[in-house]
């Protein structure tokens, strides 16, 4: 029996604690509060450039990295500003809904999938929406605390 630590591969089954933060942080999602996450690398669950980081370490490492403008959620593209007709806001909005400046909208996209924008001009004809996510092009800190590799 090898008394080495089973470390972190491209096919790991992990269970552990991660938290993105911003820089000042501010949590954006964490599970040290509550249950710890377990996910199968590969599959999408994490960012992709998040399990790069995760790869080779051993079993009980607890760590955080800051990650640079970008690097997690991708640059913001200013091409995904766009304006949207105030018809196809109305048309993928409640009835009643009140929308303010800084509020996410979600969109039904051709092709029966779903995108949001977060809402920065309301006008009478048109609204201009970001479609970058959220955090694209912010500095961010990740901080992981594996518990178990397998």
């Amino acid at each position: 029996m090898s008394n080495e630590q089973p470390v972190v591969t491209a096919s790991s089954y992990l269970t552990l604690n991660y938290r993105l933060a911003s820089l000042d942080g501010t949590d954006i999602v964490t599970t040290f509060a509550t249950t710890p996450a377990t996910l199968l690398m590969g599959q999408g669950q994490l960012a992709p450039v998040l399990e790069e980081l995760l790869i080779g370490l051993p079993e009980g490492t607890h760590k955080t990295f800051d990650l640079e403008p970008g690097v997690g959620f991708g640059p913001r593209n200013p091409e995904l500003i766009r304006e949207v007709s105030r018809a196809t806001l109305d048309a993928n909005s409640a009835p009643d809904a009140n929308y303010q400046i800084g509020d996410l909208v979600d969109f039904a996209a051709p092709g029966g999938g779903r995108f949001a924008g977060i809402l920065r001009e309301l006008g009478e004809e048109t609204c201009l929406f970001d479609f970058n996510h959220p955090l694209a092009g912010q500095p961010l800190k990740f901080e992981v605390q594996l518990i178990s590799v397998l």
